[in-house]
């Protein structure tokens, strides 16, 4: 019998019948598409940097104007903007972590952080969010007299600086969930600010101080529709779902459509971390073994049509298969 793989030096599932590869063949490694999406975290380092130095200067401005005109809502956003300073900082060690190199114990490295801090990020932004709407809550009972131009100034300024931080982080979202989760951070941030920017001249013009509250409660039901999708995402990948954008039977019929391919057994698809995908599969081929082309081209075309940067492939006899049984 006879079994071929194809891996990346460094990449083996813990599901690969360690027996199968020394007893019964040989390996095919190929590295060609290995390259490149390892850097795609290392070029958000600069945007992580000036997101938490920006964040970081603006909550000390907040706080002290807050505190100078006795105002709790420019207090409790500088609070909420401290918490968005952790998710960047937690953003970033995921996206580092993910870069650390695989040693004798943690063979994928450490790739799936970055899925951790996407789910702990969406956490702490619905937490953040849940304090805000009980705060807002609060309010509506007893409205406060507000200093409107000071609020509207330092809210303002928080429009810019969260808006500038988002859009550092615009072009990863779509690619990298953890990216994505910091592009949402901060851009909460900025309708949280541009709300408070409103609710401030409204009260100043018609004197509505009850408007504070409200504008704050609406923003708050915003964000947590768009947090809670993040959420969902983050904790699907955790249990090794399958990544979004990956039909799973459109590669089980693309590898059942393969020349001599009679069936496909085992085939898993997973997030190593929040860009890159791998899967393992075994293909029962009755009719002999096939040469390093054939799995170069597998491996190729699972990468151009499904963006699957780490496959598996082990090649079985049909005999050999209904020996081990069907998984």
């Amino acid at each position: 019998m006879s079994a071929g793989h194809h891996h990346h030096e460094d990449q083996k599932h813990p599901d690969d019948a360690q027996g199968h590869h020394d007893d019964h063949g040989h390996d095919h490694s190929h590295d060609h598409h290995g390259h490149g999406h390892h850097h795609a975290p290392a070029s958000f380092n600069r945007a992580f940097a000036i997101g938490i130095a920006l964040n970081l200067a603006f909550v000390a401005v907040e706080a002290f104007y807050g505190w100078k005109v006795d105002s709790l809502a420019l207090l409790a956003d500088a609070g909420h903007n401290l918490s968005d300073v952790a998710g960047l900082v937690l953003a970033w060690v995921g996206a580092l972590a993910g870069r650390f190199l695989p040693d004798a114990r943690h063979t994928y490295g450490w790739k799936r952080a970055s899925i951790l801090a996407a789910f702990i990020n969406s956490v702490v932004l619905l937490v953040a969010m849940g304090s805000l709407a009980w705060e807002a809550l609060h309010r509506l009972q007893s409205p406060q007299p507000l200093q409107g131009m000071t609020i509207m100034v330092v809210a303002g300024i928080g429009i810019v600086i969260n808006t500038a931080t988002a859009l550092l982080f615009m072009r990863g979202g779509e690619h990298d969930l953890n990216i994505r989760g910091a592009f949402l951070h901060m851009a909460a941030d900025a309708l949280v600010s541009a709300g408070v920017v409103i609710a401030a001249a409204l009260a100043l013009w018609q004197g509505w101080t009850w408007l504070d509250p409200v504008a704050s409660l609406l923003i708050a039901v915003v964000i947590v529709a768009g947090t809670w999708s993040l959420l969902r995402q983050s904790v699907h990948l955790l249990f090794d779902g399958v990544p979004p954008g990956v039909d799973l039977h459109a590669v089980q019929d693309f590898l059942e459509s393969l020349p001599g391919v009679t069936r496909v057994h085992d085939l898993h698809i997973w997030a190593m971390g929040t860009t890159e995908i791998a899967l393992t599969a075994q293909l029962v081929m009755p009719d002999g073994h096939p040469d390093d082309a054939f799995l170069q081209s597998v491996t190729t075309q699972l990468h151009e049509r499904f963006r699957i940067e780490h496959s598996t492939i082990q090649i079985m006899r049909e005999a050999f298969s209904k020996a081990c049984g069907e998984h």
